[in-house]
């Protein structure tokens, strides 16, 4: 028994000891040989990094007022894996989050039968969400902090500013371009939770640092006078879309870039909406008709022997280049070269393009930098369209010199006047004010650009001018060009009777401070040429950017306004019996040698000469009316009173102190005329 007894003893202890060998040999395997891989998965339990996101910087305008801006905001999120029931929690918190009961609770039950342990449940919740949702006291549902982006003036400069997506990345505009300096970089928060994934100490690793502000040169004042009056001549001409920039063509500084339609940032883009959120002022080019006669008209003067009074043969009306007809939309038979750019004649403009000829006009293209992108920061600018020189069509030199068979954006066509504005510098455009400011390139000679500047007076001055009725500023001098291209229609091949009316002005004439381009796409019928269709708009924006910018009136508020001579509104740019098509986005090309057709012109005798001649072939000149005063030695302002006291019309060239009129002081004036009074310094 004994012997037994000892036995089963003995029997034991070895079991025993096996048994303690075994538990002292799994201890070592966890404790040393797997310790860090068990740590590992210990931590990864009870202790989580979390990202600690950054506020994006602000936006602001040149004046610091704030175009959008981060606030604070929550966002909902559960565990799948702790939710007791899926079904009652998809329920619950869709009735006051406003949300999909069936879609949520599908992505709960997908992250559970994942193993995975987090999904968002909806991001930046209001304040009331948040406030009724905490008091369920449900232990499952976890709120985290974020920030989200608020766009305070709702759609004001909407397609300059842009907007972000739900994980705050930059989607278009500046909030796109410059995403990498706005967004900052993210901080870390190291948390340790118990069991019940609790969270009960908390240690920031590293603290978020906020995104860089990017101040614009954008006026927001000036902003929303475009908007509203873009809009404004859409809507009253039932067009398709409307842009509107504003520059100052010293610096370059965008001060207004807008478009119509437009969107909310705020709002959460829909796909209906989609099209609004293009910035077509910058991505959508268009053939700009007449507006196009200024580069035409200043490479004449530089490479012709052509001058604002030469005499340009018009045809009656009517040209025909290798087959093809060009028609006018008034029957002249000759005009000034000043006259051709007043009344916009179509023949007129292809007359003085002849005469210069295409290597030469090609030049003055890419000179005024056509068909190359302005380099601004805005996502999808277009280059425009111009074909390379030899690509041209027999009658390309033809379509081009009255804005046919070539493209601009409205951006684009505000850099082209900056460059009379600026005295014949080519300005590069920019649009943050941290932005160096390029050096300009002279491209037209100084006189050059001073003769253009009395000629695009003509066209606001002038009572015939296509401008005269809409675009003058009270208290200011203006000049400008207006436009009216027919759509081309890819479809029939043919163009339409649809316009793309336009116009691209300055005002004060002898030191332009700001730069306007104003167009919009679609419209039809007399009322939506040029002059009437965004005359307002332009006349509008300038007044409001010239008073906001504190920049001195030349003139009286009350102007005297003959109308001894109807304006000529009918600026389109016709394209013909052709059916050309447009060119496709083409860079810098070189010239290839073409042959010059050179046009017949003759100098114009001079005012004295041209009156007379008309008092002998008119015999209504022979009327009796008042005797003309000397204006010689006076100020544009003390004609501008005298003539409107006595009642004389007069019609101005130049700036500063009268030098010659006609006719002579002490002249008998006759009915219906007006005295053309040149000044000069």
């Amino acid at each position: 028994m004994n012997t037994l007894a000892t036995r089963r003893v003995h029997l034991l202890a070895r079991l025993a000891f096996v048994w303690v060998a075994l538990i002292v040999a799994r201890l070592v395997q966890l404790q040393i040989v797997q310790h860090n891989e068990y740590k590992k998965l210990a931590v990864q339990q009870q202790e989580k990094t979390l990202e600690l996101q950054a506020p994006r910087g602000t936006i602001v305008d040149r004046m610091g007022q704030r175009l959008a801006i981060s606030l604070p905001a929550e966002s909902v999120c559960v565990d799948p894996l702790r939710v007791p029931d899926l079904p009652i929690a998809a329920d619950i918190l869709s009735k006051i989050l406003n949300l999909d009961s069936n879609d949520l609770l599908a992505r709960m039950t997908e992250a559970a039968a994942s193993k995975h342990g987090f999904v968002w449940v909806k991001r930046k919740i209001t304040a009331e969400e948040s406030e009724r949702l905490r008091d369920l006291k449900l232990e499952w549902i976890e709120f985290r902090s974020e920030s989200q982006r608020f766009y305070p003036n709702q759609s004001l400069a909407a397609h300059v500013v842009g907007d972000v997506d739900f994980a705050q990345k930059g989607n278009g505009g500046i909030e796109q371009s410059f995403d990498s300096r706005l967004k900052g970089h993210s901080g870390e928060l190291h948390v340790t939770r118990d069991v019940q994934k609790r969270s009960f100490e908390s240690k920031v690793e590293s603290q978020p640092q906020a995104g860089q502000d990017i101040r614009l040169t954008i006026d927001a004042r000036i902003q929303f006078v475009a908007e509203r009056e873009v809009k404004k001549m859409v809507q009253t001409h039932h067009a398709k879309w409307g842009s509107a920039v504003a520059i100052d063509p010293h610096t370059g500084d965008i001060l207004a870039l807008a478009n119509f339609p437009t969107f909310d940032p705020n709002e959460p883009p829909k796909k209906e909406d989609l099209q609004a959120r293009e910035n077509l002022a910058v991505t959508a080019p268009f053939e700009p008709g007449s507006v196009f006669k200024v580069i035409t008209l200043s490479a004449a003067l530089e490479t012709t022997k052509l001058g604002p009074a030469s005499i340009i043969p018009c045809g009656g009306g009517k040209i025909t280049l290798f087959g093809r007809t060009i028609h006018d939309h008034n029957s002249y038979w000759s005009l000034s070269m000043e006259d051709v750019l007043a009344r916009s004649s179509n023949i007129g403009a292809i007359n003085i393009g002849l005469t210069v000829g295409q290597n030469k006009m090609f030049e003055y293209l890419r000179r005024y930098a056509v068909g190359v992108r302005t380099g601004i920061p805005l996502p999808g600018e277009s280059p425009g369209m111009l074909r390379p020189l030899r690509h041209w069509e027999r009658t390309s030199l033809a379509s081009i010199s009255m804005g046919h068979e070539v493209g601009v954006t409205a951006l684009q066509l505000a850099r082209i006047g900056t460059v009379i504005a600026s005295g014949g510098l080519l300005i590069q455009p920019r649009l943050t004010m941290d932005t160096p400011i390029a050096q300009p390139v002279r491209i037209l000679k100084p006189e050059t650009a001073l003769t253009m500047r009395r000629m695009m007076e003509g066209v606001v001055l002038k009572t015939y001018g296509t401008g005269h009725k809409y675009c003058r500023i009270p208290g200011y001098t203006a000049a400008g060009k207006t436009g009216t291209a027919q759509i081309y229609d890819y479809r029939t091949r043919q163009y339409t009777h649809l316009y793309n009316a336009s116009f691209l002005g300055f005002a004060p004439v002898t030191n332009p401070a700001i730069v306007v381009v104003v167009t919009i796409s679609g419209t039809e019928g007399t009322a939506g040429y040029g002059g009437p269709a965004v005359g307002p708009a332009f006349r509008e924006v300038a007044a409001a950017a010239l008073r906001l910018m504190d920049v001195p009136k030349d003139l009286p508020e009350m102007l005297p306004s003959p109308e001894r001579d109807q304006a000529d509104e009918n600026d389109v740019a016709i394209a013909g019996l052709g059916s050309s098509i447009p060119p496709p986005l083409v860079q810098a090309e070189d010239a290839v040698a073409a042959d010059d057709r050179p046009a017949a012109s003759a100098e114009s005798a001079s005012d004295q000469r041209t009156f007379l001649a008309e008092a002998k072939t008119n015999p209504a000149r022979d009327l009796a009316g008042p005797r003309v005063p000397n204006f010689r030695g006076k100020t544009l302002r003390d004609v501008i009173e005298e003539s409107s006291a006595l009642g004389i019309p007069v019609e101005f060239k130049g700036g500063g102190i009268a030098q010659t009129q006609v006719p002579e002081a002490g002249a008998v004036l006759p009915l219906g005329q007006s005295v053309r009074v040149q000044f000069g310094r």
